[in-house]
């Protein structure tokens, strides 16, 4: 039996998902969590083959989530599920040492047989998002870059945000102009929303 461990907030999801994958023939779901916090002391009781993350899980993203098991469980797999076509999380997901990276609206049949190739040592890829990868080019932000620029988007001044990070307010700035630039945006609100819908945040 494949071992699976399922991480997705919300409730009825995961428990419509946990029930369909547990009539596959040769998938047992062992552990179901709602969070990305819950996710490694999990896997670590439960010992899954693959993991099944939800991009966006409260307490750490999904995508968190992928690395930390890469350190902390070597030996299971990462799938990440989304709702969202965007490209950058792509390239992120991979970065994580994820596996693979799915639509969530695929049959159950597909997911079941991502969760196979996985285990195989496949990586599993929706082929719209490889596409979409593929037209939209590498993640042009650097990490700093990347931490002002989801810091602004969240509401946070220079001040904050060089606060937050311990640098200087004129790095703040350096990173942000930076930032606008690469995405060819105007201003700082502007640049986050290309940034999140491109997935490079």
């Amino acid at each position: 039996m494949i071992r699976v461990l399922l991480a997705e907030d919300p409730g009825m999801t995961r428990g419509a998902l946990a029930h369909l994958l547990g009539m596959e023939r040769d998938i047992e779901v062992v552990a179901q969590v709602g969070r990305g916090d819950e996710v490694v002391s999990a896997a670590l009781t439960t010992i899954p083959d693959v993991a099944l993350l939800d991009i966006e899980l409260p307490g750490r993203s999904g995508l968190e989530t992928a690395a930390d098991l890469r350190d902390e469980v070597p030996g299971c797999r990462v799938l990440i599920l989304t709702t969202f076509a965007r490209p950058g999380y792509l390239q992120r997901a991979s970065e994580a040492g994820a596996a693979g990276f799915l639509l969530k609206d695929g049959p159950v049949e597909e997911l079941a047989e991502a969760v196979r190739r996985a285990l195989a040592g496949e990586s599993v890829i929706d082929p719209a998002l490889a596409a979409a990868a593929l037209g939209t080019g590498p993640n042009p932000l650097t990490v700093r870059e990347r931490e002002v620029l989801a810091a602004a988007a969240d509401g946070a001044n220079a001040a904050g945000i060089a606060a937050a990070l311990s640098v200087s307010e004129d790095t703040v700035h350096r990173h942000l102009s930076s930032a606008i630039g690469k995405t060819g945006t105007r201003d700082q609100g502007e640049a986050a929303r290309a940034a999140r819908r491109n997935g490079w945040l």
